[in-house]
């Protein structure tokens, strides 16, 4: 019974004894010990702009400050329009819209009035001036316009001196795949922006490379180079200003013929120098939306041979007048002497709601008159990016065929 008794005791002492040595040894740690803090939490994650299996969209924003927040998004009717989001217990304003058809989308929120991005969805496109939130809704109508496991073409950013302007300027070039390594020689599409716009536009808004990536890939158009020019003759390049002066009747060069006088004496030889490219009128194209379907009326008035295939969107006769500028006395001259050119298309399109519309049913009167044959396509919609991706997406397969 003794030797249990002192048994425990002992086990006690050594209890004891080891404890105090590891309250010495705590005691003993270095100042700059790293002290255990507790596991850092991630906030929850806010998914905006999350589209649904019925193709509607969730907006989502997190504010306690904000008194009002609308979504304004290209989708609505009308310039401008904005749907109000309603804020829960949590802070969180929705808005649930749709379901939406096929297709890419802007959007921008209004907080207040202010007009913000939505800062929980990471993919922006800039218009212009203008830089606002999108997203894409996958289907049939918007299957060239996503990233696909095809061959896919370059886009170059080119830098070339340009006599004319007196400017050394930017344009972009798409050069389809394999044109690095072949010695193949390849037609031109020449793509012009609207006002506002600049040599980034049809690249960022209209989705240019995935959509020939796409055609070209399935067999639908020819393989061919697509050079997007900066159609502002005061400007070098996006974001810049031209170190020159250039007197113009009009914000972005609206019936000057500057910028037309560039592309003929500065673009196309300098494209015509540094690429593998056929150099005749039948293997050259050119199509423009708005001001660039402006240039194209112009263009093609003045150099009549110079192109076999020619796009006109969202762009008729108007009245220049408005503009300080006297209609074209020689405009029923040169239909004619176009109609009598040999050009292998001549491809207009509008949508029905558009601004220009009744400028556009006047350009047909005037080709009709003339006897010069063209496709027509009117669309639904305005004055808009949706229209012209599809447009883009319905002349490219008819060039060069």
């Amino acid at each position: 019974m003794k030797t249990k008794n002192l048994t425990i005791v002992i086990i006690l002492m050594l209890s004891l004894l080891t404890n105090g040595v590891n309250a010495q040894e705590t005691t003993k740690k270095p100042a700059n010990q790293p002290v255990a803090r507790a596991a850092f939490k991630m906030p929850v994650a806010i998914k905006s702009a999350e589209i649904l299996p019925d193709n509607s969209v969730i907006f989502r924003l997190l504010s306690k400050d904000a008194g009002t927040v609308a979504v304004s998004g290209d989708w609505m009717p009308g310039f401008g329009t904005s749907v109000p989001m309603v804020k829960n217990d949590t802070n969180l304003w929705t808005l649930t819209v749709g379901p939406l058809k096929p297709e890419l989308y802007s959007y921008t929120f209004l907080i207040d009035g202010n007009r913000v991005l939505d800062t929980n969805n990471p993919l922006v496109k800039r218009d212009g001036t203008r830089n606002e939130s999108m997203f894409l809704i996958p289907g049939v109508e918007s299957d060239l316009y996503i990233v696909k496991n095809v061959p896919h073409g370059t886009l170059s950013k080119v830098w070339y001196e340009s006599p004319s302007l007196k400017l050394n300027r930017r344009m972009y070039i798409y050069t389809p795949a394999g044109y690095e390594n072949s010695q193949v020689k390849y037609p031109v599409f020449y793509l012009l922006h609207g006002g506002g716009g600049d040599e980034d536009a049809w690249t960022t808004l209209g989705r240019t490379c995935q959509i020939m990536d796409n055609l070209i890939s399935q067999g639908k158009a020819k393989p061919m180079i697509v050079v997007m020019p900066n159609g502002n003759p005061g400007q070098a390049a996006a974001f810049t200003d031209a170190p020159v002066n250039i007197t113009l009747s009009a914000p972005y060069d609206m019936g000057m013929g500057l910028f037309e006088e560039s592309m003929v004496k500065d673009i196309i030889p300098y494209i015509e120098s540094h690429y593998r490219v056929i150099a005749d009128r039948d293997h050259r194209a050119l199509a423009g939306l708005s001001m660039g379907g402006m240039q194209t009326l112009r263009l093609t008035g003045n150099y009549p041979t110079m192109f076999g295939y020619i796009g006109v969107m969202s762009m008729g006769l108007v009245d220049v007048s408005t503009m300080g500028l006297k209609p074209d006395p020689n405009q029923d001259v040169k239909f004619e002497t176009l109609k009598n050119s040999g050009y292998k298309l001549y491809w207009v399109g509008v949508g029905k709601d558009d601004f220009l519309y009744n400028s556009v049913q006047t350009l047909r009167s005037s080709l009709d008159k003339h006897g010069l044959k063209y496709t027509y396509r009117e669309s639904t919609g305005g004055h808009s990016w949706a229209n012209w991706r599809i447009y883009l997406s319905e002349i490219a397969p008819q060039l060069f065929r």
